[in-house]
């Protein structure tokens, strides 16, 4: 579905299944050089099981039109917009890697606005290195490439049983990069996750349950990265959980079931 927002129209996708009134709904944010579609198996599962599902393109990503937010509080004043665009006057929030850091601070932002809270694959701070940063900029295939390498805790070749994860994380990287000719979107997400600060503060400041999906494997965002926002959830006596995935960076995609569970389960008993 569409949803106007500033002036713009920004894509959701609902699971298949139209709102209905009454239902929670939870709101899908996706990480740096993704679009909603890393959410298919999460987002169709909560959609039939009684969830509301706006699984988003950022603004200037894909079928979303407008600027690509240029920093994380710009992309969480966002979120605020389109929750008071599509009438929602409470929603979940579950974000990815970039997506993550999003979230969280919209979730600090909105209060009691926020029902959960979901963070999947991150860190605080997130970090790009300068020559990621800068490959982003002067190399963005080599970076895409670079990017998935690094995001995988395996690279599932050709040939084995399923799908080739690092082939398709690659295809959508490009598409993706391919959808915005005014931003670099990949420089753009690197620069907005590596200068964001405010995480701590953040996370002090919400006022719902709190999840940390964190991949064992995980090279991007290593799990040590999110122990001080761990530590500061439960400092703020916000008793966060925290699921241990079997996986890299992509936990939606490379293991699928293992991170609906954790959602569902989360969402389900906070």
């Amino acid at each position: 579905m569409n949803i106007e927002v500033n002036g713009h129209s920004i894509y959701a996708y609902t699971g298949g299944k139209a709102l209905r009134a009454g239902q929670p709904t939870a709101i899908l944010i996706h990480g740096v050089l993704c679009d909603h579609s890393v959410w298919a198996l999460q987002s169709r599962y909560l959609a039939n099981h009684g969830w509301n599902v706006l699984a988003l393109d950022l603004p200037g990503h894909c079928r979303s039109q407008g600027a690509a937010p240029q920093s994380v509080e710009e992309a969480a004043r966002f979120i605020a917009d389109l929750m008071d665009a599509a009438g929602l006057d409470k929603a979940a929030l579950v974000g990815h890697s970039w997506g993550s850091l999003i979230a969280l601070q919209a979730a600090a932002d909105l209060g009691e606005r926020v029902s959960h809270l979901a963070l999947v694959g991150t860190a605080h701070p997130m970090k790009v290195s300068p020559a990621l940063l800068q490959s982003a900029l002067d190399t963005p295939e080599q970076a895409i490439q670079m990017v998935n390498t690094f995001s995988r805790a395996t690279l599932a070749p050709p040939g084995g049983a399923g799908s080739w994860v690092f082939g398709a994380g690659v295809a959508l990287g490009r598409r993706v990069l391919a959808s915005n000719a005014r931003q670099n979107l990949l420089h753009t997400g690197f620069v907005a996750c590596d200068r964001y600060s405010g995480g701590e503060a953040a996370i002090a400041a919400i006022t719902c349950p709190v999840l940390f999906a964190l991949g064992v494997q995980d090279q991007m965002t290593p799990p040590k990265g999110a122990q001080a926002l761990f530590q500061a959830a439960q400092a703020a006596g916000r008793n966060p959980q925290r699921v241990m995935l079997p996986m890299g960076h992509n936990q939606m995609t490379e293991s699928p079931d293992e991170t609906l569970f954790a959602l569902r389960d989360f969402l389900k008993a906070a």
